[in-house]
């Protein structure tokens, strides 16, 4: 077996095979975080849609809204990792019982995210409340859900393989929550509010976003339970098994202190807030700011397809050529989102949703195949601080998600003083000209800047792999 949390090799073919994943292993661990997909996908592209055109909030509190969620997943993070990290094993490991713990209270979150209070006056306190009730208790589950990529194997390949599988089925999710979701309240945004009298708002909307809210919650259940069921969490022999190590304070320390780590979080601050704001103002920028409602359904079907077909491919890309080769993929999309922006029509708005795909793809399963490898890293400069992946993993996805609530945060304001108007039949042309702005030049900038910082400096050292190596 690769002993040691990976730090040592494998040390014969026959241990080797002992550190190896069942395929339903890997596929158990993939479904395991498809529900969080789900509805982050369902929530990008349709939350802000549904709070300014159903719901009716204004546009800064809506930007009040995505903001204040955010930066509460964003808060929870550390919260999640210190609590994970000082927590004791069980019979179920250390990790799964947070995964269990999230789930009911997480899909109860979700529903009531969606519902449409009988009150006008303080909607935009109630989904605020529950936007930062969803995503904390979302981070919640992600950290140790994240972190069990450590515990599943000692090997890194195998942990590769693993990351690829529970990117392929994440994927999978965000390509269900965006078409179950978009096809279940197609019907509550008519193509030309202009010509029919009726308000655009509720009963009908209410209602069908009510149903789409209900059948991603019961998704969370079914998952976890499957996860729970087809993975097993090996214990870290190399942490105390009461989980007191360094505090987690000082474990934060070190971790921000690491260049490679340092380096990776950076990088991804620009590149996720930019797959973030590319995200959220696709569906109001084919709705308001050019006539492509009646493709908006296909255009985000399109870019899901071919993020979820491409992960395979960009998996094999990075196990050939290797990481930061793999990670120029990610600017494919810039000339095309810039492209969009220039020329709405449908033929264009589907090669750039293509392309989009396939750069998305990669974006996301990027920082997961290097993370792993940071901490080995680490591991390899530290041995004498082990049991830190859970720090590692919660801290990067409070920094992604903080950059992603100011970037939001921002660009939702842009749009206030802009001029929009919810439920309006046609927006201002100064709002067409802020939504072609956030959905090519902000992204381009980000994704470049991203990347500029990615490539600088050397990739970290990982262990040998190969079993002939003592």
């Amino acid at each position: 077996v690769c002993a040691g949390g990976g730090l040592s090799s494998c040390v014969s073919p026959q241990d080797s095979r002992a550190g190896q994943l069942s395929f339903c292993t890997k596929v158990c661990y993939g479904i395991g975080g498809m529900p969080n997909q789900v509805a982050s996908s369902a929530t990008a592209f349709y939350l802000q849609l549904f709070l300014l055109d159903v719901a009716q909030i204004p546009a800064a509190q809506v930007s009040l809204v995505l903001f204040g969620g955010k930066v509460s997943g964003a808060a929870a993070d550390p919260v999640a990792g210190f609590f994970i990290n000082r927590s004791s094993r069980t019979g179920s490991g250390r990790l799964m019982p947070w995964v269990l713990g999230c789930t009911p209270f997480i899909a109860v979150a979700y529903f009531l995210l969606w519902f449409l209070p009988p009150f006008s006056s303080l909607r935009g306190l109630w989904y605020t409340a529950f936007y930062c009730v969803f995503q904390a208790l979302a981070t919640s589950l992600q950290v140790p859900y994240a972190a069990l990529t450590m515990r599943l194997t000692p090997c890194p390949r195998e942990r590769d393989s693993a990351t690829a599988y529970r990117m392929t089925m994440e994927m999978a999710g965000t390509l269900l929550g965006a078409a179950v979701h978009g096809l279940l309240v197609s019907g509550a945004h008519r193509p030309h509010p202009c010509e029919d009298a009726a308000p655009p708002g509720p009963p009908n909307a209410t209602r069908l976003y009510s149903i789409a809210a209900a059948v991603v919650a019961m998704m969370y259940p079914v998952c976890s339970g499957l996860l729970c069921l087809g993975v097993k969490e090996r214990p870290d022999s190399s942490a105390p098994a009461s989980g007191q190590g360094l505090s987690f304070l000082a474990g934060l320390g070190l971790t921000v202190r690491h260049p490679p780590y340092l380096k990776l979080v950076i990088s991804f601050l620009f590149i996720s807030a930019a797959i973030q704001v590319e995200q959220s103002y696709l569906v109001l920028f084919c709705t308001h700011a050019s006539r492509l409602h009646d493709h908006v359904q296909g255009v985000v079907l399109t870019i899901l397809v071919s993020a979820v077909l491409s992960t395979p491919l960009w998996e094999w890309v990075l196990q050939r050529f290797g990481k930061k080769t793999s990670a120029f993929g990610i600017c494919v999309m810039v000339p095309f989102a810039i492209l969009l922006a220039a020329v709405p029509t449908a033929p264009v708005a589907y090669v750039v949703a293509f392309v989009s795909g396939l750069s998305i793809a990669v974006s996301l399963l990027l920082p997961w195949s290097m993370l792993p490898d940071v901490v080995d890293d680490f591991q390899l400069q530290h041995q004498h601080s082990p049991g830190l992946e859970t720090i590692f993993y919660s801290s990067y996805v409070f920094f992604t998600k903080l950059s992603g609530a100011g970037a939001l945060g921002i660009s939702t304001l842009s749009l206030e003083f802009a001029g929009y108007e919810a439920g309006a039949c046609k927006q201002a042309e100064q709002v067409v000209v802020t939504l072609k702005v956030l959905i090519g030049a902000v992204p381009t900038c980000m994704i470049l800047t991203g990347l500029c910082i990615l490539m600088a400096g050397p990739a970290p050292k990982v262990p040998s792999q190969d079993p002939r190596v003592g």
